[in-house]
């Protein structure tokens, strides 16, 4: 597989907007579904998570982690990771839904983990849950969530001791599976879905794709920098890369209904038909492209 992993410029990175992986906080109905593609997002950009992950251990290799909190953990793969690279430390792995939770526990306890990573039950836009002091704070796709991030930010300030990390992964741009020249009569299927896609998410999730510097810098975090990750996956890719891009696609699908025209509709139902001579499930042609951001901060 060609992996393509490069950290670019440290600061003054240009936000945009989420994957079409969905997240964790979708409603119950297709909870199942979610927590299936957040496993394959680990498995999938596996060297992505790797990466990010190496340099939030590099900023805190001069700082005492003994406690780390996960918001918005989903099936655990940050948790995990985490645990893995500070093994003297604690994991509190936070979500609203107890089925992630439970998926969580399920996979801490298969993997030897049960003993230093445990879950917390929490909508982190109500009342928050009272957390000792903690000494990095991770979140990976989950603060654009909320409804006032701002909050949100203040609240893992106070959590976290004096010196200790915030570490913050957002979405850049979309991720795209597909070739360029995919369409019924017309090349660029994806650019559409990106333009479709960015039209509702205005309205659904304004924080999706912001600027996090300056809202980490008033929240009073020092040091704040943002660092993009860039993901480029080519082919030969694995087998679990066409069931991410199918169930990925299939969201897309299912949230652009009447807001693509037929053909575009069209050939999205014939990429992701599992059977049918066209899946992206039987495609050689795939490729996994996109960006995101991590951005950290320090409690002074």
């Amino acid at each position: 597989m060609a992996n393509r992993i490069a950290a670019v410029r440290a600061a003054g990175v240009r936000s945009g907007v989420m994957s079409h992986t969905p997240h964790h906080h979708a409603g119950d109905h297709d909870e199942a579904v979610l927590a299936e593609l957040l496993d394959l997002d680990a498995e999938v950009l596996q060297a992505y998570l790797s990466a990010v992950l190496e340099r939030v251990h590099e900023l805190a290799a001069d700082k005492p982690v003994r406690r780390i909190l996960d918001l918005g953990s989903g099936t655990g793969s940050g948790a995990f990771a985490l645990a893995r690279r500070f093994p003297g430390a604690e994991v509190i792995a936070v979500d609203q839904s107890a089925g992630m939770l439970a998926r969580l526990r399920s996979k801490a306890a298969d993997s030897g983990l049960a003993d230093r990573v445990q879950t917390m039950e929490a909508d982190l836009d109500g009342a928050w849950p009272v957390i000792e002091a903690v000494d990095l704070t991770w979140s990976s796709m989950a603060l654009h969530h909320l409804a006032d991030p701002g909050r949100g930010l203040a609240e893992i300030f106070a959590v976290l001791r004096p010196g200790g990390l915030l570490a913050v992964a957002e979405m850049t741009t979309w991720l795209r599976f597909l070739p360029d020249d995919i369409g019924l009569g017309r090349p660029g299927l994806e650019a559409r879905c990106d333009a479709a896609l960015d039209e509702l998410r205005g309205a659904e999730l304004p924080y999706l794709g912001a600027d996090w510097g300056p809202l980490l810098t008033g929240a009073g975090f020092t040091g704040v920098a943002g660092q993009a990750f860039d993901l480029g996956l080519t082919a030969p890719l694995p087998p679990a890369a066409g069931r991410y891009a199918l169930g990925s696609l299939r969201r897309t699908r299912g949230r652009l209904d009447g807001a693509l025209d037929a053909d575009d509709l069209a050939t999205l139902d014939a990429l992701t038909a599992e059977d049918g001579p066209h899946s992206v499930l039987h495609r050689q042609d795939l490729v996994i492209r996109g960006t995101r951001t991590l951005w950290t901060g320090t409690r002074p």
